[in-house]
């Protein structure tokens, strides 16, 4: 029996989801899809882990996650109430535009039925609009379109490089008065790390929240945590997952101003951490030489394979991530992402027009970049 429409709101019928990655369900994958890192937690957090399944599992966690917050305060020369934790920066990404932006009451940001919502609610575009540049982090639009908000997506330069101020004054693409700005830095899924200086230029001149994504800022030249312990409307999100190998247990924090974590704590679910990641992630922070030693491993990788790729004819841009974005000659990127595939390496490819010549590849080991390698060269012939 099929459900009558009219069951489900009209925006969550128009709502085209986020695409995850593939999860592979053929063993033997290589998987350089979903910028995992490749190498397992510190024994140490593995031990706390193992240690803390027992009787507690029937109680309910620390509804803050109290002790990280502590730990993160100490480690990012803050106080706890400068952060809050999240199911992955994700849940955090949410909160901030439920937190930050007024709903415009219509599925879509085009201008006719943006007009006739904002009327309705009393509220201007400014401050029912998310902006973000494009590409980024293909999740921004789809928080925008659950909340009901406008969007302004604004295309990065062809480089992917940020624009100016001047462009930005010039082009009037830019809303510098709207009510939430997301910037992923290092960019995804570019690769292209940004400066904190240009940073900070962008978020002075924001008169809304910015949120500085830096999922990928372990793997980086520097980062801009300064501008959120500096700056009254910045906030920067952080993540275990990317550099820390915790996937499996999502755990995400935002660091800022007080009084912007304190409105995002009276929305989030009472118990938004669970117990056995909130320990992990302690332990993680007990232990960080094991995760640098691994982040030089990683970037040594991705010098290597970028450099291995450029002789068999890929243009790979210049990446501070955990992958790289590559341009592959001879077929179209989607025909390589089958014909990897069929030799058992998973790679990412998106079809927005600003990417789709290229493939997104997570940097594996030292052994699994050598497959990738050589299967690119039989492919080749």
């Amino acid at each position: 029996m099929k459900l009558q429409g009219s069951l489900i709101r009209p925006l969550v019928r128009e709502l085209h989801a986020y695409v995850p990655g593939e999860q592979p369900k053929i063993k033997g994958l290589i998987k350089l899809n979903t910028n995992e890192n490749p190498y397992p937690p510190a024994p140490k957090v593995l031990r706390a882990v193992k240690a803390a399944v027992d009787g507690r599992l029937r109680l309910y966690p620390n509804p803050t996650a109290e002790r990280l917050r502590e730990k993160l305060a100490r480690l990012h020369g803050g106080a706890p109430d400068h952060i809050i934790v999240g199911n992955g920066s994700d849940e955090l990404l949410a909160l901030a535009v439920r937190g930050f932006v007024e709903p415009a009451g219509a599925p879509s940001s085009n201008a006719a039925s943006f007009r006739k919502a904002s009327s309705k609610a009393g509220a201007s575009r400014s401050n029912c609009t998310v902006q973000y540049f494009t590409p980024s982090y293909s999740l921004y639009p789809v928080l925008a379109d659950i909340h009901g908000a406008a969007k302004n997506a604004v295309p990065l330069k062809p480089d992917f490089s940020l624009p100016s101020g001047a462009e930005l004054k010039r082009g009037k693409l830019w809303d510098f008065d709207a009510a939430l700005t997301l910037v992923t830095t290092p960019n995804a899924p570019s690769g292209r790390g940004y400066s904190t200086k240009e940073l900070a230029t962008l978020c002075r001149a924001q008169r809304g929240v910015v949120v500085l994504d830096e999922a990928y800022v372990d793997f980086a030249n520097e980062n801009a945590l300064e501008l959120a312990l500096n700056h009254p409307r910045v906030l920067v999100a952080r993540t275990f997952s990317k550099a820390y190998s915790l996937c499996f247990q999502r755990v995400g924090y935002f660091v800022g101003h007080p009084e912007l974590i304190a409105a995002l704590h009276k929305i989030r679910d009472s118990y938004n951490v669970n117990g056995l990641g909130q320990i992990a992630a302690e332990a993680t922070l007990d232990d960080l030489p094991y995760y640098r030693v691994n982040f030089q491993k990683i970037i040594a990788t991705r010098e290597k394979l970028s450099r291995e790729l450029t002789k068999l004819g890929f243009r790979v841009l210049p990446s501070q991530t955990n992958f790289i974005l590559a341009k592959p000659p001879l077929f179209p990127a989607n025909e390589w992402l089958q014909k990897l595939r069929d030799r058992k390496i998973l790679v990412r490819w998106f079809s927005a027009p600003e990417v789709s010549d290229y493939l997104r590849i997570t940097i594996g080991t030292k052994a699994e970049a050598e497959a990738m390698i050589g299967a690119v060269k039989k492919i080749a012939g």
